[in-house]
């Protein structure tokens, strides 16, 4: 199984981009994982948040085969323990699932098309964080329940 982040949006803060970069090398120990950054829209200020989210589908579109299983990650979506998030990626590779992709929207969310397109969604909190603290936080957490899967000590019950 290959695993995709896309996110709409470089991010500015070293600290984060630090943070990923770590988390990132790790992930290669266990899994293809790619992390896509696919730049902001542009003039999206003189947008109103539909079009905006429409042309942020049509990017994300570009990214997305037709058998790739798509996740979205949003406050609505299902939350996980890090362990049942485990079991999840598990049970995904187990299935077969070839690609599975994560996708991190802009500020409004996103498209109705997009939704529609989606396998289902997860939220890492009920509580909502910057997008993108939210990509550090999602790649520790892909690294997390492989450490899981493997029964290495990162993660303590």
């Amino acid at each position: 199984m290959k695993i995709t982040l896309l996110c709409i949006g470089k991010t500015d803060d070293k600290y984060i981009q630090e943070g990923l970069d770590k988390y990132l090398k790790r992930l290669k120990h266990y899994i293809s994982f790619n992390f896509v950054v696919i730049p902001d829209v542009k003039n999206a200020k003189n947008l109103s948040e539909a079009q905006q989210k429409e042309k942020e589908a049509e990017l994300f579109f570009k990214y997305i085969a037709a058998n790739d299983q798509v996740i979205l990650l949003d406050e609505r979506g299902k939350e996980y323990r890090s362990v049942e998030f485990a079991d999840f990626l598990e049970k995904k590779m187990v299935s077969s699932v070839q690609h599975l992709v994560f996708l991190i929207g802009g500020p409004y969310g996103f498209a109705d098309a997009v939704k529609a397109r989606s396998n289902g969604s997860l939220s890492l909190s009920k509580m909502t964080f910057s997008h993108q603290m939210i990509r550090l936080f999602f790649v520790e957490q892909i690294y997390r329940a492989f450490t899981i899967m493997k029964g290495e000590p990162y993660h303590h019950e």
